[in-house]
């Protein structure tokens, strides 16, 4: 028998989550309120907030559900995404479950690699301002 958690993940539908407005609409959180960056150089200002942003996308696409890190038998996946001559490319998801290495952040990744793909296209704006320098 399944529990209550898990029958209401099958239902919600991530694709639902288009925007960093609409996670923060599910997570109950004002996308106007971003971290406070005033006391930090301001070349680091677009990453923390991009950060932020994805932390609260991840968290509303996967529901609640939330990486086990202490079980090596359960996969967990995230965007990886490679930096080209012509610029930034998404190339696949990926997937750790036996290492120890650490890729991304453990709060970025999700239990399915569809929904990786699905986060890597659809805010792949929000990966550059966290990944990339920009002026």
């Amino acid at each position: 028998m399944k529990k209550q958690s898990e029958k209401t993940a099958e239902k919600f539908d991530y694709k639902t989550i288009k925007t960093f407005g609409d996670a923060c609409k599910k997570e109950n959180v004002d996308p106007e309120k971003l971290p406070d960056t005033s006391m930090i150089p301001e070349e680091f200002s677009k990453p923390i907030k991009a950060a932020y942003k994805l932390y609260i996308i991840f968290k509303a696409i996967n529901n609640g559900c939330r990486p086990d890190w202490g079980n090596s038998n359960q996969y967990k996946y995230f965007p990886w995404y490679y930096m080209l001559s012509s610029g930034f490319g998404f190339d696949d998801s990926g997937c750790y479950f036996t290492d120890t290495d650490t890729f991304v952040g453990s709060r970025l990744c999700t239990d399915t690699s569809e929904k990786a793909l699905y986060i890597a296209k659809q805010f792949e704006q929000e990966y550059k301002e966290f990944l990339l320098y920009s002026e």
